[in-house]
């Protein structure tokens, strides 16, 4: 599959996009989403460009891994959730809706059902003060 430059992913790590980060490494960024599915929800990015799983390397499918770990460990405990959903979809037809691979991690509260995907931009202040949260959390 062909990787599209003008993807949003690519345009936040370019720095033609603004994004909350919550952290970066060298090889990956971990952003607040704009449409969150639950308060807290974050999104690991690879830098490396690669529209699904299966075109990353090995390196930066590990180093995206780790960033991921350390995100729903600081999730974790800044909202304190019942649970946790660590995912990543590859293609349309899995409900992958921006082409460059991404881990979402999102807390989840019992009896509390997830937002839908991809469908309302949260409030900039909201996403803000859930990102210092995390912030303040990360190790």
């Amino acid at each position: 599959m062909t990787y599209d430059i003008s993807n949003p992913f690519a345009r936040i790590l370019r720095g033609e996009l603004p994004c909350i980060k919550i952290a970066e490494t060298d090889a990956a960024i971990a952003i607040m989403d704009l449409m969150p599915q639950a308060d807290g929800h974050v999104l690991v990015i690879p830098k490396e460009p690669a529209t699904q799983i299966f075109e990353l390397s090995e390196a930066s499918a590990a180093e995206a891994m780790r960033l991921t770990r350390r995100v729903a460990i600081a999730v974790h405990a800044a909202f304190e959730p019942d649970g946790m959903f660590i995912g990543q979809f590859n293609g349309a037809a899995a409900g992958q809706t921006v082409p460059h691979v991404h881990f979402h991690v999102i807390p989840c509260t019992e009896g509390q059902s997830l937002r839908m995907h991809a469908r309302e931009i949260a409030p900039q202040p909201t996403l803000e003060a859930f990102a210092e949260r995390i912030r303040a959390a990360f190790t």
